[in-house]
């Protein structure tokens, strides 16, 4: 989808059509831009950056608290939609999604009908743009998506040469996993566009970067994907990656995002009634390594303040001598609160906690409702004195 909390709020307020508009935090407060419309990425806004940096950038935007639970609405509305032309959907995140129809469609000038039906019910019943990417594989289809936003529609060639002269003219980072740093040792070796990537062997890429690595840029360099879309039902865990622009350099940056991170997938479990026996943080530092750490826990959990303080507790025991490319966080061994609550042996401390957690807090369920209507970023806990006036990048930000 196009702009999709920005969108949605320009749709429901006809006054915002055409002004910049960012969704996320007021520019007077610690806290980061969700999404912005196309009018304010012209001025160089763009997701995950503080909002006192995007204000400075564009100081005529207005900026718009995001309605967390209103998005979901909608984004179920879309899913709804995508079903109807296949229930081969793989869901990506809350705007964005692989439909297989492989089984449908072949590979010639019908292929752009159901995708042109697609565009044209959304718009028609959502009031809403996508842009959409159509393609024998998920990269070259995530590709194809983003080169003709916002309302785009594009079609990529099918046959193996095709695909590679298709691919030659792009810059290298146009493949994913190649951010700044490795864009860089790249154009170090004389290698700026695909097509370049392409004239060299695989033992050349070998010399630069792990044979893993160089076995990702040989392949998709030549259009070669073969990870199929996944239709799994039931959610297995719950989680959601920032990918910073540009790699970040500092850690307390980097650790506020996370933290970030921990609040949006509390307030997920919370809202499907989950609760979560595994959490696992994800690294990945600008040579492309990633590296994850989790801890588990006798009694599963689904509060902001019992994911966050194992969360810090990983990440601290990181070594960040490293830019960092991409912060993820995520639960897993999900439960029903239900069964997690049932028939507690109160003898014991883990089941103690969890029977307290069933009962009623009025403190944890008015900030729940809070970060629910107006987003996750409207209340955080203060730091402590020796951490505040933290400056990260042209920003200071105030505790």
């Amino acid at each position: 989808m196009d702009a999709f909390y920005a969108a949605i709020e320009q749709r429901d307020n006809p006054a915002l059509r055409g002004l910049p508009v960012i969704v996320g935090s007021p520019p007077d407060k610690r806290g980061v831009v969700c999404t912005c419309s196309y009018e304010a990425r012209r001025y160089g806004v763009r997701s995950a950056m503080p909002s006192r940096t995007a204000y400075a950038r564009c100081p005529e935007a207005v900026f718009i608290r995001p309605r967390m639970d209103h998005y979901a609405a909608v984004s179920r509305q879309l899913m709804d939609i995508f079903r109807e032309v296949t229930p081969k959907l793989e869901k990506l995140s809350i705007d964005e999604a692989f439909l297989d129809v492989s089984d449908r469609v072949k590979p010639d000038t019908v292929i752009r009908r159901p995708a042109q039906w697609l565009k044209d019910k959304i718009q028609k019943e959502l009031g809403l743009t996508a842009s959409i990417g159509v393609a024998p594989n998920k990269f070259l289809a995530k590709l194809a998506s983003d080169l003709d936003k916002p309302d785009g529609l594009t079609i990529t060639p099918w046959e193996p040469d095709a695909i590679t002269a298709f691919l030659a003219p792009f810059p290298v980072t146009k493949i994913w996993g190649v951010g700044k740093v490795t864009a860089q040792r790249l154009k170090d070796a004389n290698l700026s566009t695909i097509g370049d990537i392409q004239h060299m062997g695989e033992t050349y890429l070998q010399r630069l970067f792990s044979k893993t690595f160089a076995d990702h840029l040989w392949n998709l360099a030549h259009g070669v994907d073969p990870r199929r879309v996944e239709t799994e039902h039931e959610e297995k865990s719950i989680s959601n990656e920032e990918t910073f622009a540009m790699d970040c350099a500092d850690p307390r940056e980097t650790r506020e995002i996370l933290m970030y991170l921990v609040r949006k997938v509390g307030s997920r479990l919370r809202a499907a009634q989950k609760t979560a026996a595994t959490i696992y943080i994800k690294v990945r530092f600008s040579d492309f390594r990633t590296i994850t750490r989790q801890r588990s826990f006798d009694t599963p959990v689904c509060q902001d303040a019992e994911l966050a303080k194992p969360a810090g507790t990983l990440f601290d025991a990181l070594p960040m001598e490293e830019p960092v490319r991409l912060i993820g966080f995520g639960a897993s061994g999900l439960m029903d609160v239900n069964e997690t609550t049932r028939q507690p042996d109160l003898f014991t401390p883990t089941a103690a906690k969890t029977a307290r957690r069933s009962l009623p807090d009025p403190l944890r369920d008015a900030v729940n409702e809070l970060r629910n209507k107006f987003g996750q970023g409207i209340i955080s806990k203060g730091m402590p004195a020796n951490q505040r006036s933290v400056t990260s990048g042209n920003v200071k930000r105030e505790a």
